[in-house]
């Protein structure tokens, strides 16, 4: 699961993948984006088709292999269904070929048509990889204006911008002893945890990218001298430091800690940072129910990633030469044993729970990953605030299927963490029994704490079933959002598939509930 706020334009869509298989429209990867629905596409036009067609050697283009500067006069001219130019990010794709395997329509793919939809794009998606998915289709770069420099804004208009629109610019130093050296970053932010800071050391460069509200600020440097794979990470929190020591290979003085490499030194706003990826390996997969599957996954020994709660992460698979990605929820390796105080969790693994669609193109494929293989993840995406948890007392979760993902963490956060809390309550949508998962552990964790209490509802079960059934509907949802008391502060989250997700919301809104009651994680 993926996670989206109700942000304005949040039902905008365009270049996304075929829903066949990127994701299926049942898919619990697929965005929950309110208003938006779905144009159902024609046969032969899922993703598998769009990739044979890429590779078939038919001139997608119109320019017969030609790349050619485009400015905007030129740009604008192609704005029609089967003349259709779109820039994104700098570059501009010929989309016309594209049109039949939106799964968002034509229609929404004409919003950018002649025009930058870069804005438009990251809106939703940003995470689609259209380099590999439209390579067949790049036209060229957008011809540069003499009067604006080439490259990135000069170092002092970045600050400038930064420091008006952004938080107070961080800055960073270091010192050295024989054997390490310590970079320290100071945020100049009091809200600064682990999981504010994601570091990759691999050869000789040094990445350590620090999240600031809604900014990141990064230290990118090629170290002048080796040191050695594992090192350590320390966060002073009521002053915003951060402490990095690594150890040196060889005792010796090192003269500078390195040179600059790209935006080093950068506070840009999250949202205009690339995802950047690093190999983690597979070192396990147990099955949960008759379709779904918890995988564990290594972060290589040079890497300090935490996934804060409520985000997720973009796997990526190269499937017939092509990269493809998908998000997903981190969970834990059990419900039951991150319940036991103190709270230290294994930071080099990484769980997820995975529904496999036997006619899907990214899931089976992850499937048949060997014990040992490597997989991409990256760097943690999304806008759900742990702050929205302080003072709750009624905290209800509404999941669908494998949107129970999200909902893990922040069960386990609210029962240990947040005092005011009075009770959790899960309302879980399957089609079966069998699909439930960790159904045992759930009904365990009832038992051992009285807070929390949760409610399976079933779309086709057996006739043994004596539970509820049916789907989400204002009876099911008025007799189980029951307050604490009469003016309890509430938050209520939901995930699951769209048309989950866009009725639940709506009727939740018709039950008085306000916008910043709710939270709806993306699917």
């Amino acid at each position: 699961m993926s996670d989206s706020g109700q942000s304005p334009g949040q039902g905008s869509r365009m270049l996304n993948v075929p829903s066949q298989s990127f994701p299926a429209p049942s898919s619990q990867q697929r965005v929950a984006s309110g208003g938006r629905s779905k144009v159902p596409l024609k046969q032969g036009r899922s993703l598998m088709d769009w990739i044979r067609l890429s590779k078939s050697g038919k001139d997608l283009t119109g320019l017969k292999g030609r790349l050619i500067d485009v400015t905007e006069e030129e740009l604008k001219k192609h704005n029609k269904k089967e003349d259709c130019w779109i820039c994104i990010r700098g570059f501009v794709y010929n989309v016309s070929s594209y049109m039949e395997f939106h799964p968002g329509g034509e229609d929404e793919l004409m919003r950018a048509a002649g025009s930058d939809g870069t804005d438009l794009f990251d809106q939703v998606h940003r995470w689609v990889n259209y380099e590999s998915m439209l390579k067949e289709c790049l036209v060229g770069r957008m011809a540069v204006k003499p009067a604006i420099p080439k490259g990135l804004l000069p170092k002092s208009q970045m600050t400038d911008i930064s420091t008006k629109e952004g938080p107070s610019s961080p800055s960073y130093d270091w010192f050295q002893t024989d054997s390490l050296v310590t970079i320290v970053i100071y945020t100049k932010q009091k809200d600064i945890h682990l999981d504010s800071i994601i570091i990759d050391h691999q050869n000789d460069s040094f990445r350590a990218e620090t999240i600031i509200k809604d900014y990141s600020y990064l230290i990118h440097i090629g170290l002048s001298h080796e040191v050695q794979e594992d090192f350590s990470v320390q966060v002073v929190e009521n002053v915003g430091k951060i402490e990095i020591v690594l150890k040196k290979t060889e005792n010796i003085s090192w003269k500078c800690l390195g040179h600059p490499l790209e935006k080093h030194n950068s506070l840009i706003p999250k949202k205009d940072t690339g995802l950047y990826y690093r190999k983690c390996q597979l070192i396990s997969k147990e099955d949960v129910t008759h379709d779904t599957k918890l995988f564990c996954l290594m972060l290589p020994p040079s890497t300090h990633l935490q996934v804060p709660i409520g985000q997720h992460v973009y796997l990526k698979l190269t499937i017939t030469g092509t990269e493809i990605v998908k998000p997903y929820t981190p969970v834990f390796d059990s419900l039951l044993s991150e319940f036991k105080e103190p709270v230290l969790p294994n930071n080099k693994y990484i769980y997820f729970l995975i529904k496999i669609y036997p006619a899907g193109l990214f899931t089976p494929e992850l499937d048949h990953l060997q014990i040992g293989d490597f997989v991409p993840v990256s760097n943690p995406e999304g806008n759900f605030k742990i702050s929205k948890l302080q003072e709750v007392e009624d905290l209800f979760l509404l999941a669908a299927g494998t949107g129970f993902t999200p909902m893990v963490k922040i069960l386990k956060y609210a029962l240990i963490n947040v005092p005011s809390l009075r009770k959790v309550k899960l309302m879980f949508f399957n089609k079966t029994e069998d699909d439930i998962i960790w159904r045992s552990q759930l009904e365990k964790l009832a038992f051992e704490d009285e807070r929390f209490d949760v409610e399976y509802v079933l779309s086709a079960p057996t006739s043994e079933w004596k539970g509820k059934q049916g789907h989400i509907s204002p009876a099911l949802l008025s007799e189980f959002l029951n307050r604490s008391s009469e003016k309890s502060k509430v938050l209520l989250c939901i995930c699951g598939p769209t048309p989950f997700t866009e009725q639940g919301i709506k009727l939740l809104h018709d039950l008085n509930f306000s916008k910043d009651e709710i939270h709806s994680f993306t699917a």
